[in-house]
């Protein structure tokens, strides 16, 4: 009787480990291998995993949501974006919490690679507890050199916010005006009040970007992209 081929046994796929050191291909594909896995991120080819999400994250970051899409919902060209994976370069594949993007047909900076959102959004939020360190370290140093035009980190715990402005000298800090309002550059109308940001007050957040939309600035960005789609 003819001895059985010995079968041999499935390979497991080679997971996601915190400090991995990968090239974008190689993350991208081990992390399409296990579809339980919903965050992490290769930062400098090393891959960061996440943390537990605090109330203080979570209530801060879906005020901020809303008050992207409220923006975009009356802005032509503009869509926001949560959580979204975003493959910059060979070793750069972050997970920004917040983005607010120019579509490419209304002249944004970005585009897509098969599934996924490639290059940099206009603006990208990070909400820092416990990610405070990379958020101001290495994500950063790759927005920066990726070309996002401005950058908001938003620290609960604190109450800081910390909003960055690409400009011809450099990257520089935007400030608030002396009422603690934030006004964007590159997204005319998109106002900010800080103090209804840290009271997680949904209205007063919403009342004070209904009058960045009522502005002259507002009005003549949304003609321009209005305008300018192809």
């Amino acid at each position: 009787m003819p001895l059985a081929t010995p079968v041999s046994p499935p390979i497991s796929p080679a997971p996601l480990l915190e400090g991995d050191c990968l090239t974008s291909a190689e993350f991208m594909r081990r992390w399409e291998e296990m579809p339980d896995l919903k965050h992490a991120e290769l930062i400098d080819g090393i891959v960061y995993m996440p943390s537990p999400v605090s109330r203080h994250h979570d209530g801060c970051h879906i005020v901020l949501a809303a008050w992207l899409s409220n923006y975009a919902t009356v802005t032509p060209g503009c869509f926001p974006g949560i959580e979204a994976t975003w493959l910059m370069d060979e070793r750069q594949v972050p997970q920004p919490d917040l983005t607010l993007r120019i579509l490419a047909e209304y002249g944004g900076q970005s585009g897509v690679a098969g599934p996924y959102h490639s290059g940099a959004p206009e603006l990208i939020v990070e909400v820092a507890v416990s990610s405070y360190s990379r958020d101001f370290g290495a994500k950063k140093r790759l927005y920066e050199r990726m070309g996002v035009r401005e950058y908001i980190v938003a620290l609960p715990g604190e109450k800081k916010l910390f909003w960055f402005v690409r400009s011809p000298s450099g990257v520089l800090p935007l400030a608030a005006d002396p009422d603690g309002i934030y006004r964007s550059e590159c997204f005319p109308g998109l106002w900010l009040d800080a103090a209804a940001l840290w009271n997680l007050d949904l209205s007063g957040i919403n009342a004070m970007l209904q009058q960045g939309l009522a502005s002259p600035e507002h009005s003549t960005f949304a003609s321009q992209l209005a305008a300018g789609k192809r």
